[in-house]
């Protein structure tokens, strides 16, 4: 590679592409010719060596362990702001100003309440409906009753799509968990911050008052903080496929939902949680530990290492404070949770772990925290949905405004030759 450019040899024939340097993180080889110039694709499954877009946004470096939003690291945000905060610094590229700030959260907090209509879209499920199955329906119909701000086109309908997304998500989603209680939905307060009003409506019921707990709501609102994007993901990358061919936001949004509803992805906090249950108890942990030790044994040790991240996931240091904080204001004796700190112990110990990276990360220790709080497993991955909005938003709108193409993936054909019908 010199002067910006690679060099592809095939044979005898030698061709050239540019080569792309963002402001931090590897280069790019620009192959958007490669098919015009050699006849030939690229063939990379899951997509692991390759750029779907420019984006300045999040940024990852795996081997080193960083994730920034906008450039600032993911442990400062978390400790320093609130996730009205980080949300616009995802939007809009800078923290607000306190004029900001109190600008952007009166816009949120006054589009939190969802059309009353709405509410009876909850009837058509069965009462044990997966939570996440409610919130991809009800996402995407939002559609339907908010015309407004469904073209793309125009600048202003954008931005009341992103608030109304970032405002009425947590209520869809506090909606769908009073459902599969049998409690009657909570409205919003709009008194209290994006956190605390989530929980309220989660939690607080019609005939008492209910006190947000401001450990647990600060707690909630780093959470949120922690999973608001993480760069092109499969359910970020989703959002923009979606959008890509000029789907409303709403749309784009419930697609992405349906992306996260996978175990590989949002659903590993869950998978964490039954992992701890299968163990069940500290005395097996031992057993478990050589199961997973094991390479001819099937079980996996959910909770542990990371895709991205070849060392300690960052978000896992700031969630591991924080579950912490909430175990010990609560004082929980949860059996399950013993399991977890158990396997916790070992796992940044014990030399087989150590020596392969298998850290704790952030769907151990959110799994944990988030089941203290009292939310159900069904919950877990909608609670990520909750959080990851704001992320999708915020790419879902720079795909937009960057006018990108349709995205239009190709294949490695390996099915029948051309043949006929006979008679």
């Amino acid at each position: 590679m010199e002067n910006g450019k690679a060099t592809l040899t095939i044979g005898n024939e030698n061709w050239d592409f540019d080569i792309h340097d963002g402001t931090v993180g590897p280069s790019v080889i620009d192959i958007g010719s490669l098919y015009q110039k050699t006849g030939r694709f690229t063939y990379d499954p899951g997509f692991t060596s390759t750029g779907s877009c420019s984006s300045s946004i999040t940024y990852i470096d795996g081997d080193e362990g960083v994730l920034l939003y906008r450039g600032y690291p993911i442990d400062e945000l978390a400790e320093n702001k609130d996730f009205l905060e980080v949300a616009y610094l995802l939007l809009y590229g800078e923290l607000p100003t306190p004029e900001e700030k109190q600008d952007f959260d009166f816009r949120v907090t006054h589009h939190t309440m969802v059309h009353e209509q709405m509410s009876r879209f909850f009837t058509g499920f069965r009462r044990d409906a997966h939570p996440m199955a409610i919130m991809c329906g009800v996402v995407g119909a939002m559609s339907a009753f908010y015309h407004d701000s469904t073209d793309i086109r125009d600048p202003y309908q954008r931005m009341v799509a992103s608030i109304r997304l970032i405002a009425k998500t947590p209520t869809i989603a506090a909606m769908a968990f009073k459902y599969s209680t049998g409690q009657p939905f909570v409205y919003p307060k709009n008194a209290l911050d994006y956190a605390a009003n989530f929980m309220h409506m989660c939690f607080a019921v019609p005939c008492e008052e209910y006190q947000v707990n401001p450990i647990l709501s600060r707690a909630m609102d780093r959470i949120f903080i922690l999973h608001a994007d993480h760069e092109q993901n499969a359910s970020t990358s989703t959002v923009r496929l979606a959008g890509s061919s000029g789907a409303n936001p709403f749309a784009c949004i419930a697609a992405g939902i349906a992306s996260l509803w996978g175990p590989a992805h949002g659903g590993a906090n869950e998978a964490a949680l039954d992992t701890f249950a299968e163990i069940g108890t500290v005395d097996r942990v031992p057993e478990y530990i050589d199961k997973a030790k094991d390479k001819d044994d099937p079980f996996r040790l959910s909770g542990f290492g990371h895709r991205v991240y070849k060392s300690y996931d960052p978000r896992a240091k700031v969630m591991e404070r924080t579950c912490h904080e909430v175990l010990d204001e609560l004082g929980i004796k949860d059996p399950l949770l013993k399991v977890a700190m158990e396997l916790e112990r070992i796992a940044l110990t014990d030399e087989y772990f150590v020596e392969r990276k298998l850290y704790p990360n952030v769907d151990f220790y959110s799994g944990i925290t988030l089941r203290a709080l009292g939310f159900p497993n069904n919950m877990l991955t909608v609670l990520f949905a909750v959080a990851r909005t704001v992320g999708w938003v915020a790419q879902w709108k720079e795909m937009v405004e960057d006018e990108q193409r349709i995205g239009r993936p190709r294949q490695l054909y390996t099915g029948s030759t051309l043949r006929h019908m006979t008679t």
